[in-house]
């Protein structure tokens, strides 16, 4: 696709990157074979998490003898310096390091800065003097966090979700993040699998801002169409164009983007499946959300008792009750027949 540096950083990346979470789900044997060819396929940017299980030691399998040719991230949960330094230490063992080239605290409800009581940023700085890590970097779904961690001037790159679906004030942070030197990691450049044109996708990200986007990929066949987008990168052209105005008229404005932070639910709601129910059956084969188990994980919206929780946890802002209500009611009409 294209050669882009992350901010001030330095480091140079293919702008197509992998994201590391889906591999979690396959055997290592998979994850290795998968991870080879994405390099050998010119991907060079690699991000993972200590919370995505073994997804460390599976790169660490692929790459061990060549993290010089490859950029790394990976995260923290640590909301305090010990558990920063139990997740870093577990990190570089896992993926058999000795230094993380970016090294982002994983969504925390506030940005941690120098002399805070949390002792998280002073810890990142000892890491760093300590050449464990080279870069600082901060993760978010919550906008008003990663603005002032932008505004701060104490990180070095800002990953958060954006996409063509996105609105003004999240373009705006990506411009801003430029405009400080900062690197942009764009997760969820497909909005939680709610868009499935991968080229339109690429192309608009391509040709707005300096964002690298990372790709989730668990099949050979996902890859497979990643790559493609290195040796022949789309072009916004009108067609494209057309497909992001349909999407953007079809999902932009209130829907779930499946970052599972409501959950779990008390009730056993299934949230981050029900809450886009309507969406996941004009976009997607229904088959599944139709089926007798998902016709049972549906049914258990009426366990409701909207106490708030999901809501309150939810960190763009949705009424997720109300949202589960609507999509049952789509979700019902369906079943009785009647169209979307």
């Amino acid at each position: 696709m294209s050669i882009i540096e992350f901010g001030k950083t330095g480091l140079k990346v293919e702008r197509i990157a992998f994201g590391a979470l889906p591999i979690q789900r396959i055997s290592r044997a998979e994850a290795v074979s998968l991870l080879r060819k994405a390099f050998d396929g010119g991907m060079t940017y690699f991000d993972t998490a200590r919370g995505y299980s073994d997804s460390e030691e599976k790169l660490c399998e692929a790459f061990s003898n060549q993290w010089d040719k490859v950029v790394l991230s990976s995260k923290t949960h640590a909301r305090e310096a010990a558990g920063f330094w139990q997740d870093l230490e577990t990190s570089l063992k896992s993926l058999g390091t000795d230094c993380i080239d970016i090294y982002q605290f994983h969504n925390p409800p506030f940005y941690p800065r120098p002399g805070g009581e949390d002792g998280l940023y002073d810890a990142a700085i000892k890491a760093k003097a300590q050449g464990k890590i080279r870069h600082i970097g901060i993760t978010n779904h919550r906008y008003d966090v990663a603005l002032e961690a932008v505004e701060s001037g104490l990180y070095e790159t800002l990953q958060f979700p954006y996409s063509f679906l996105s609105d003004a004030k999240e373009v705006e942070l990506e411009r801003l993040c430029r405009e400080k030197g900062m690197g942009f990691i764009a997760m969820k450049a497909l909005s939680g699998g709610l868009i499935t044109n991968s080229a339109a996708a690429c192309a608009w990200m391509l040709e707005n801002g300096a964002a690298i986007p990372i790709f989730g990929i668990q099949h050979e066949w996902e890859l497979d169409e990643f790559l493609s987008y290195i040796a022949h990168p789309p072009t916004l052209d009108d067609q494209l164009s057309a497909v992001i105005e349909a999407d953007r008229k079809d999902l932009q404005g209130d829907f779930c983007r499946a970052c599972g932070y409501c959950m779990p639910c008390p009730q056993g709601i299934v949230i981050n499946m029900c809450a886009r129910a309507s969406q996941l059956m004009r976009r997607a084969p229904a088959s599944m959300i139709l089926s007798d188990q998902g016709q049972a994980m549906m049914k258990q919206i009426e366990s409701c008792t909207e106490c708030g929780q999901c809501s309150a946890q939810c960190p763009y802002g949705l009424d997720t009750p109300a949202l589960l209500k609507r999509n049952y009611k789509d979700y019902l009409e369906v079943l009785d027949g009647k169209p979307l």
